[in-house]
């Protein structure tokens, strides 16, 4: 006999267990089925100054203030010029911005979940008179009245839309001197090819990552250490970074995608999608974080209300994810078109010109 609860959330990642901390006083069931965590580091450090009042309505305002995050006040970026200027945002209504150190994040999250999970992944979800059937990678299946998609860009559930092939090749580089004090700093680069993005993390490693479109990344960067320091070096400012602050380039990057995705429609009848199976934005927007905590706690109280009859909460839901889709695509477009340097590059072309009829 499957099992049944009266929402199933799948996912374990940010939205996933925003959701389930949502709705861990509803009164409803809630599965979570998620695999174990793989204990790999992941690009996606910054949580906007927005996630701080997200974290107080979860309950866990205390637990992150015990860190180990660092503000974040400081940006500097080459960007439409050959200068690198600061960005600096000292001041928010919210409080600051900060750079988190990921996995410590991930697991005060995992933490506080409260509710059960089933270690497996979904193989196939149905809807059949009113309730959700859901077979499982471990042989067993689920059914639930309502049904959160929490899982990531590959998602499980609607169909998707996509604005470009951005990926991302990045790594985690270690100081082979630590008398060197570095920079509690991000920094942005734009390249001919793409961009550059290094921050430092509060464990004082550095993030590194090169975004670019599939034919303008350098062929077997992550096969190869050599071709990976090769395209360091012809950075300017990032490749001044690493040498004055002592980070070793030991390894080839991991590559993955970094693509503008969205579901069309973001919820439908008795389900909805959150983070970025929902919507994935393009990492410059530096909102993805601060975007799952949101939309993970939005989409769960939109399930909640839908249980009791109430539908509103979910189509309301639906709008704004498909209102702020639309508007990232019109700020996407201006923020690529104010680098002017390469306009008549592939990468910087398709930016300028995509995603106008989205």
């Amino acid at each position: 006999m499957a099992a049944t609860a009266d929402i199933a959330i799948i996912g374990a990642g940010i939205a996933g267990c925003a959701a389930a901390l949502t709705l861990a006083n509803s009164g409803l069931s809630v599965a979570m089925i998620a695999p174990p965590p793989d204990g790999r580091d992941r690009i996606g450090e910054f949580l906007s100054p927005a996630g701080n009042a997200i974290l107080r309505d979860l309950g866990l305002a205390e637990a992150f203030a015990a860190g180990p995050h660092r503000e974040a006040n400081a940006t500097f970026a080459s960007w439409g010029s050959e200068l690198l200027a600061p960005r600096n945002a000292i001041v928010h209504v919210e409080g600051p911005g900060h750079v988190l150190d990921r996995p410590a994040f991930e697991r005060m999250l995992r933490d506080a979940v409260e509710c059960s999970v089933v270690a497996a992944t979904v193989d196939d979800a149905a809807f059949e008179d009113g309730r959700w059937s859901l077979r499982l990678s471990d042989g067993t299946s689920l059914t639930a009245r309502f049904v959160l998609d929490c899982s990531g860009r590959a998602g499980v559930l609607g169909k998707r839309r996509r604005v470009d092939r951005l990926v991302a090749a990045y790594g985690f580089l270690h100081q082979y001197n630590d008398d060197v004090e570095p920079t509690p700093a991000t920094l942005i680069e734009a390249v001919a090819s793409g961009w550059w993005y290094a921050s430092l993390l509060p464990d004082r490693r550095l993030s590194l990552a090169f975004f670019a479109d599939p034919d303008t990344m350098p062929r077997r960067i992550s096969h190869d250490t050599g071709i990976w320091l090769g395209h360091i070096e012809q950075t300017r400012f990032i490749r001044q970074w690493l040498e004055s602050a002592c980070y070793r380039v030991g390894a080839p990057p991991v590559l993955t995608s970094a693509g503008t995705t969205w579901l069309d429609p973001p919820a439908g009848p008795r389900w909805a999608a959150a983070g970025d199976s929902a919507a994935a934005f393009d990492p410059l927007s530096s909102h993805g974080l601060t975007s799952a905590l949101w939309s993970g706690r939005r989409a769960a109280l939109a399930a909640a209300a839908d249980s009791a009859g109430d539908p509103e909460p979910l189509t309301l839901y639906a709008e704004t994810v498909q209102g702020a889709v639309k508007d990232f695509l019109t700020q996407r477009r201006s923020v690529y078109a104010a680098e002017h340097r390469w306009r008549e590059e592939p990468f910087w072309q398709r930016r300028i010109h995509s995603g106008r009829g989205a």
